[in-house]
């Protein structure tokens, strides 16, 4: 079935609300029309392109990574707040797959949401003691995988972090991973020990 003009534009802006990190060739495709009415579509309903939604995204006020590295992060962080939620989207390029297949190994969507999990913690230390992971689809070169990790159970020693990963609004992985802490004890703003 054919959509109007209007009822497009109103899915498309209900798509972007719910996946701001979407891209044109993705809601073209959903919607089984060009790249090019999609961008038209954004220009009339005064929708930021791509780049420009993840970088809004971005400017959102987020918490400084503890645990590790920001550039020990696999993936790119857009959201964060510690102890809470984080988001990161990874871009699978080609040196991300197989070569014979184009499919995603299945080590860099772990890692991205293992990553995810550790940066999501508000200590300087923190460890994967266990996780319970599952891969619902095969990702492929080209596609972007959005990462979003919530903390579900937190105490001084351990935190559960449940961490659920899409392509196109469509579940590609999820894990639970269970997190120990370097200490029990609180810390100031300033990351000291108290």
């Amino acid at each position: 079935m054919k959509l109007s003009k209007k009822e497009r534009q109103e899915l498309v802006i209900q798509t972007i609300k719910d996946d701001p990190f979407i891209t044109d060739e993705s809601l073209a495709k959903k919607f089984h029309v060009s790249v090019q009415t999609i961008r038209l579509d954004r220009l009339e309903l005064s929708i930021p392109e791509h780049r420009e939604r993840i970088k809004h995204v971005a400017r959102k006020q987020l918490d400084d990574v503890r645990a590790l590295q920001l550039e020990e992060v696999i993936g790119e962080i857009v959201d964060l707040q510690l102890d809470e939620y984080a988001i990161s989207i990874l871009d699978i390029k080609k040196d991300h797959v197989f070569e014979r297949t184009g499919i995603a190994r299945g080590h860099h969507l772990f890692a991205q949401a293992n990553s995810l999990a550790v940066a999501i913690i508000n200590d300087e230390l923190a460890l994967t003691a266990k996780a319970n992971v599952k891969f619902t689809r095969q990702v492929s070169a080209g596609e972007r995988v959005v990462a979003k990790a919530q903390v579900k159970k937190n105490d001084q020693v351990r935190t559960i972090v449940e961490v659920n990963s899409n392509v196109n609004q469509e579940l590609v992985f999820s894990g639970e991973f269970i997190m120990f802490r370097s200490s029990g004890k609180e810390t100031s703003g300033e990351g000291e020990k108290v």
